[in-house]
């Protein structure tokens, strides 16, 4: 019995980082950035709203690709922090987490 437990309880963060990946979602965003000190402000402001996970900025095409916890925020509310530090951006790209139906 203490070795079933043993097991379940070293799987138990197994299953909690795939639970936790399927709801992420990755939108890539077309905005004004004219030099790294833009891509900074961007990486420094965005990183703090609620259920980002990852930002990659790239200056050379414009666009900056963030992934977010799609239970805690949405594209939308992404796009109004991009706007409140005066970035305002566009949706070019959405990779949505595929649900149980789709192929």
């Amino acid at each position: 019995m203490k070795k079933i437990l043993v097991l379940f309880m070293a799987m138990l963060p197994l299953i909690g980082t795939y639970a936790a990946k399927t709801d992420r979602e990755t939108v890539v965003l077309s905005c004004e950035l004219h030099c790294q000190g833009c891509c900074d402000k961007v990486m420094k402001n965005i990183a703090f709203e609620k259920g980002v996970k990852d930002i990659i900025c790239d200056l050379k095409t414009k666009t900056v690709t963030v992934t977010f916890d799609n239970r805690k925020t949405d594209v939308p509310t992404l796009l109004q922090a991009f706007k409140r530090i005066g970035k305002p951006a566009q949706v070019v790209k959405t990779d949505a987490p595929k649900t149980k139906n789709e192929k």
